[in-house]
């Protein structure tokens, strides 16, 4: 029975494994290609919405999720009788307790991860933010060698070093006058002095205002309009989402390490989430942005492209955690490699990305490290706790043994301790003839086979 068991949960580790993988490539792939389309296209109502209350909406509908699967995983175990008010408190309590806390660094890290994935995709092409987003391997080996105590072989410390050239090549500027900075852009801008030339300007860019009149917003409404990328700005903010993102990742499979009980990961998303929302509204939405939404509201440029990035972001942090619980490293390396050849292909068929010979060759360096650098020392740390994990202790029925070669059934492996248990003294045929206790320097005589207490006595007189 404990083989079977043991082979169903090996079936389920792969069927986890497989699933996040799959996941993982779907959801990189589709949020990138979304928050980049996002932030270029024509805005809904002639402005741009403000990326501090998506990241914001995106821990909620985040919560919403993890907390239903949550509410569901404990009403499984419970009887059919509790009342709701009891598994909402059972589930608040489990929330709430234990190392919880702990949570509180890596939801305020991961809240700054996002923030800085929509300035990078802002100013970068999917395609090349997907490339260069795979600098955060090198923040997870450091942080993993510092925190989690994990070595970096030679050859891994190659691979490295191989995909920080690869980046190097993919950010390599083309020359490309359609890629210039917003500070060229406006630089070249000319106010119009005229009638006609502000009939020319209208006509040439629809989505100008009567603001656009001023100084004030004429510089505005045309970097609305017409977007402009930045790669320095967007290069920044894709070490800075790699730090970030890289140093919550570590520390959260550091807690899952040290957490002294199992938790449900649905639970740990719960508490993630729960984090999150506070820095991301009362530090982005209210801070950061409180003037442009008491002006606007939350939902200024909002459309279904903008919620649908929020949704697939909220399914990409979910996938991330479980990926970190159920699949090792090297599944979530994949996934990634191959969600740089997806975004390639759509960059160029969507966005008419120009593939060069710098970013080809840099794309391929990066496949290659991303691929390759696999976590050796986590899957040994793994093997060793299931090694030491001592062997289950059958406990055996006292019966006679039998008299044919043939083994018991209920006789135990090899890898098994077995513990018997004697039988009661008063069942054998050793036993005592009475209960009674004896008295000092008298030896209780014991019944024999051949007779019992009294007919001994008897021949004796």
């Amino acid at each position: 029975m404990g083989e079977s068991a043991q082979r169903q949960s090996s079936g389920l580790g792969s069927v986890w494994k497989n699933l996040s993988w799959a996941l993982l490539t779907a959801q990189s792939t589709t949020f990138v290609l979304l928050l980049h389309y996002s932030r270029v296209m024509s805005p809904a109502g002639g402005k741009r919405y403000l990326t501090s209350t998506t990241v914001f909406f995106n821990e909620v509908a985040k919560l919403a999720i993890s907390l239903t699967m949550a509410l569901y995983e404990v009403s499984k175990t419970a009887p059919p009788s509790v009342p709701a008010t009891s598994l909402f408190f059972s589930l608040t309590t489990a929330i709430f307790s234990g190392d919880s806390w702990k949570l509180a660094i890596p939801a305020c890290l991961y809240t700054l991860a996002n923030s800085l994935q929509y300035i990078a995709l802002s100013n970068l092409q999917p395609a090349t933010f997907q490339a260069s987003y795979q600098l955060k391997l090198i923040v997870v080996a450091i942080f993993s060698l510092v925190l989690l105590k994990r070595s970096i072989p030679l050859r891994k410390l190659g691979l490295l070093i191989l995909l920080v050239a690869g980046v190097a090549l993919v950010q390599m500027p083309t020359g490309n006058p359609d890629d210039m900075s917003f500070h060229d852009e406006t630089a070249r801008l000319a106010f119009p002095r005229s009638l006609e030339e502000w009939k020319a300007a209208k006509l040439g860019r629809d989505n100008l205002h009567k603001r656009s009149a001023t100084y004030e917003g004429i510089e505005e409404d045309m970097m609305t309009a017409n977007p402009r990328l930045n790669a320095a700005v967007g290069l920044l903010a894709t070490v800075g989402a790699c730090l970030a993102s890289g140093l919550a990742s570590v520390y959260f499979e550091k807690v899952l390490l040290d957490s002294a009980k199992s938790t449900s990961l649905w639970i740990r998303n719960v508490q993630l989430a729960v984090y999150s929302i506070f820095p991301a509204l009362f530090i982005g939405v209210v801070f950061l942005d409180g003037e442009k939404v008491a002006v606007s509201g939350f939902f200024e440029g909002y459309n279904w492209i903008v919620w649908s990035t929020v949704l697939v972001q909220a399914i990409g942090g979910i996938a991330t955690s479980f990926c970190i619980g159920y699949a090792n490293r090297d599944s979530k390396n994949v996934a990634m490699a191959t969600s740089i050849v997806l975004t390639t292909l759509a960059s160029v068929w969507l966005f008419n990305f120009e593939l060069t010979a710098n970013f080809l060759l840099g794309s391929f360096a990066v496949l290659v490290a991303t691929c390759l650098s696999e976590d050796s020392s986590s899957v040994s740390a793994h093997a060793k706790r299931q090694v030491l994990r001592p062997p289950p202790i059958r406990v055996d029925r006292y019966e006679k043994e039998s008299k044919s070669g043939e083994a018991s059934p209920a006789s135990p492996s090899p890898n098994e301790i077995s513990i018997k248990l004697p039988g009661t003294p008063f069942l054998s045929d050793a036993g005592l003839s009475t209960s009674r206790p004896t008295s000092p320097g008298h030896v209780r005589v014991g019944r024999t086979p051949s007779g019992g207490y009294f007919d001994k006595h008897s021949r004796d007189h």
